[in-house]
């Protein structure tokens, strides 16, 4: 990765719906050079979509939760599979300490989260869970802005 294609993804982090024109523009280089960089970050799996960022309190979502997980013996991999289809999911992690995994959840409500509790607990090799409600967000930005 060069300097044209680290300018180039802060960009497209910070409005990924301007134009190859506007991108050149901004970093100083051709159309056809933005084009090129662009192709080769998405062949490369860099660039994987494009997407909006949500305010999801703005949207209803007043909770948002990170509960750990323990799951029996060598059932991780298909458990953490079933987790990530339930829609509130946001982010699945194995993780290294006292538990397997770490989930990231967003709800409307208490019931939805108590749902969403149940329906974990009621998962074959789930052995456990420990849900923590986030109180305070200060920082949920996932772009890596400062990182490239």
């Amino acid at each position: 990765m060069d300097e044209i294609d680290r300018k180039l993804l802060r960009e497209l982090l910070t409005d990924s719906k301007r134009s190859y024109r506007e991108l050149a523009r901004s970093i100083g280089v051709s159309t056809a050079t933005v084009i090129n960089h662009v192709q080769r970050l998405e062949s490369a799996g860099v660039i994987t979509d494009y997407t909006v960022l949500l305010d999801g309190e703005r949207l209803g979502y007043e909770l948002t939760v990170i509960t750990e997980i323990t799951v029996s013996k060598g059932k991780l991999l298909e458990v953490q599979e079933e987790i990530a289809k339930i829609p509130s999911v946001c982010a699945v992690y194995d993780v290294t300490g006292l538990t397997d995994a770490m989930v990231i959840a967003k709800f409307r409500s208490r019931r939805n989260l108590s749902d969403f509790t149940k329906k974990l607990l009621a998962m074959p090799n789930v052995e456990r869970t420990n849900t923590h409600v986030v109180l305070t967000t200060m920082k949920e930005d996932f772009r890596l802005l400062q990182n490239i």
